[in-house]
């Protein structure tokens, strides 16, 4: 990043909706910029704000193009949802520090994902695949509140194909008239069909705050060591520089030291859950 605070101008080339609440945005950037999967950017909207997010498209792809996942949770957000093809936004970045892939080599990978948190760890699956090689294998657990709130639909049949990847899906409650023959109940539930060592694999939780606290104590039960549950948390962040303080948790910043931290780095902070 040679000026952190410059900001690029990106056009919409596509607004994709994923789920009654979040829309992929596909963006063409004036110039490349490059960033590390588990990094973060400021995307703004001229004359209204801007917030922090974690691209859902791998860092290999074309560093003038990215998708970025947004759920409507706030003024921004739904101002955002608001755009179309064709409309110019900002963005700056990247910001923080990705995952440590060199570690998660030869291991088994374990993603835990919740609603939203599946946008950051879209991101983290499809660069896995480029290098699936590297890994003994990759296991999605992903869940969603109902069938209708479950994103990417379109991808899962493709990604189910890949050899080393198996994928699971739970939703919370099925309402009436509407179709799902996977499993029912919190995402947790999928922990107990999986099938790798858990002693040494490597496990990364994203979603709510509610689902990562119980979702990482769910992963301790199975056998998963705390120094190998990678925990993404920049649902905490505003400004990505460490100014506003929105983000610390004890000794820590979110946007600086992180977002992507293990669970024994932090478990002793304070509110790291909140």
């Amino acid at each position: 990043m040679d000026n952190p605070y410059e900001v690029l101008k990106a056009d919409v080339l596509n607004v994709i909706e994923e789920s009654p609440q979040i829309k992929t945005f596909q963006l063409k950037l004036e110039k490349p910029l490059e960033f590390q999967t588990g990094q973060f950017v400021e995307l703004s909207l001229p004359g209204i704000g801007e917030a922090p997010f974690t691209p859902s498209s791998s860092h290999y792809q074309d560093p003038t193009k990215m998708d970025v996942t947004i759920m409507n949770a706030g003024f921004v957000t739904n101002k955002l949802h608001q755009v179309k093809a064709g409309d110019i936004l900002g963005i700056r970045g990247p910001y923080g520090k990705g995952y440590p892939l060199d570690k998660f080599k030869g291991k088994d990978i374990l993603l835990l994902g919740g609603g939203v948190g599946l946008a950051p760890l879209r991101c983290l699956l499809l660069t896995l695949i480029h290098d699936i090689d590297d890994y003994k294998s990759i296991t999605l657990c992903f869940g969603a509140r109902t069938p209708q709130d479950l994103i990417y639909k379109d991808q899962f049949a493709d990604w189910r194909k890949i050899n080393k990847i198996q994928l699971s899906r739970s939703v919370d409650e099925i309402p009436k008239g509407e179709k799902w023959d996977e499993k029912v109940g919190v995402v947790t539930v999928l922990l107990d069909d999986i099938k790798i060592d858990t002693k040494d694999a490597v496990a990364v939780a994203c979603g709510p705050p509610i689902m990562m606290k119980f979702g990482t104590y769910a992963l301790i039960d199975k056998g998963f060591k705390e120094e190998n549950i990678y925990l993404s948390m920049e649902k905490k962040m505003y400004c990505g520089f460490g100014q506003c303080r929105h983000c610390v948790m004890g000794k820590y910043y979110a946007c600086k030291d992180g977002p992507v931290f293990t669970y024994d780095t932090i478990k002793n902070e304070e509110k790291i859950w909140e």
